[in-house]
């Protein structure tokens, strides 16, 4: 009987997975149709040049490279409006798990999380990006290259800069996340600072052009993003060893 009680959990739990995640994606899709009527303008700002204000020549070198960043457009502008929304769901699905108080507590992170994913959207388009174009830029003149940009490839490096910064920026809300559900405690967060580092060393150089400069730009706010994540994962897990305690000493009265 007890199985078949954890079987039927099981399948609930699948079920519910299942009916957010349809959520997500009839959302999505429907703020993807409506970003198709504002990737015009944005094209245009994306093209201009961070630093000169001058405007970007790009070339279609195939057929479909067209269609393929007005497509790629759409999806980031509908990635980043329904991102509340999934993490909404995504809240809503663990929150059943969680205590009252655990449960307001993960839901004010939401808002939080935008925040943070547009200061990395804005971090990686006007300070990193434009770094990374005036390397690039720089090092083709002195080896005499004439740049021509196919507009494919220039939106591919665009985006392989901004999104995983932006995505980056979300650490420290991860981490109180996770901190809240009792998964990770501050202690642990300090015990793989070497690790932590050594990992955000690695993703710097990965998503910045091969200069120092660029990286180690990258790499002081993730180092800094990490120890705010220590400090709000300290405070986070002071007050739940003191529910507990408090909880521990109505126990035994």
């Amino acid at each position: 009987m007890a199985e078949e009680q954890d079987e039927l959990t099981v399948v609930d739990h699948l079920t519910e997975l299942r009916r957010r995640l349809f959520l997500v994606a009839f959302v999505f899709v429907a703020v993807l149709v409506g970003a198709f009527f504002v990737v015009d303008p944005i094209y245009h700002y994306l093209t201009i040049n961070a630093l000169s204000g001058v405007e970007i020549e790009l070339n279609a070198f195939s057929f479909w490279d067209g269609v393929g960043v007005y497509m790629k457009i759409a999806m980031l502008v509908a990635f980043g409006i329904t991102l509340p929304f999934t993490l909404f769901q995504v809240w809503a699905f663990v929150s059943p798990g969680l205590k009252p108080k655990e449960q307001k507590a993960t839901l004010k992170y939401i808002p939080f999380a935008f925040i943070f994913f547009l200061i990395g959207v804005a971090f990686g388009y006007f300070v990193v990006f434009p770094l990374a174009m005036t390397f690039t830029g720089s090092l083709n003149k002195q080896l005499g290259l004439i740049e021509t940009y196919g507009m494919a490839d220039y939106f591919k490096f665009l985006t392989n800069i901004v999104l995983p910064i932006s995505l980056l920026f979300e650490l420290p809300i991860v981490i109180l996340f996770l901190t809240q559900l009792r998964i990770l405690n501050p202690k642990l967060l300090k015990k793989m600072r070497r690790v932590a580092y050594f990992a955000l060393v690695v993703v710097s150089v990965m998503i910045t052009p091969a200069d120092f400069f660029s990286a180690f730009l990258v790499l002081i706010p993730l180092i800094l993003l990490y120890e705010l994540s220590v400090i709000l994962s300290t405070r986070v897990h002071k007050k739940q060893l003191a529910a507990d305690e408090e909880r521990k000493k109505q126990y035994e009265q």
